[in-house]
């Protein structure tokens, strides 16, 4: 009994997480693209780990930018500049989304659950337009991602939750990126979004 009374609270921790703090938008219209900049789209939208928050990064220049909170049917949209870029996702651990954008394009990825050992893991998918991938802006499944999911933005609350715990997201950051390096440049290109996947 004690060890289920005990089981029960950390389960309880672990979907608590991180807590959202985030704002949800009056005007859940995409911004538009300005300044010579280019724009993300990140999406989730599961029932797979539905309690359980996700947190998005920009890791180019090494230090994790924070971008914000997913939790789930949410959207953000993070605009930043051309060129090269390299995402990370955090939850019990960490993964990675390749891009080379482009400056006036706008981009989608995807945050993915997959299952973890307390909890729900996740993992950044580019979200294409040749038609080669599930994760399609040719799909029913994008359709319902841009209309069931709900624009979100930063709060001083979310930033607070970000500085405080910038220790255990670097640790993973680090941790993860090694292992994700080994991965072969096929798989690395699977996990990029390209040029020309911005419209």
């Amino acid at each position: 009994m004690k060890i289920t009374k005990f089981f029960l609270i950390i389960c309880c921790f672990l979907v608590i997480g991180c807590g959202s703090h985030m704002k949800y938008v009056a005007d859940q219209t995409l911004p538009e693209i300005s300044g010579g900049k280019s724009q993300v789209v990140f999406f989730r939208s599961s029932s797979l780990g539905a309690a359980i928050s996700a947190s998005l990064y920009d890791i180019t220049q090494g230090e994790p930018e924070f971008i914000g909170i997913m939790e789930n049917d949410t959207k953000i949209a993070y605009a930043t500049s051309p060129g090269k870029h390299i995402f990370m996702v955090v939850s019990e651990a960490a993964d990675f989304l390749k891009a080379d954008l482009e400056s006036g394009k706008m981009y989608y990825a995807i945050v993915t659950p997959r299952f973890g050992v307390w909890k729900a893991r996740f993992s950044l998918r580019p979200i294409r337009r040749d038609g080669t991938t599930d994760y399609n802006t040719t799909t029913e499944d994008f359709e319902e991602w841009m209309e069931d999911t709900e624009l979100v933005v930063n709060t001083e609350e979310s930033h607070q939750w970000f500085q405080s715990n910038l220790s255990d997201i670097k640790a993973k950051q680090a941790e993860y990126w090694l292992k994700w390096q080994q991965k072969s440049d096929a798989e690395k290109a699977e996990v990029t979004l390209r040029t020309s996947d911005g419209a």
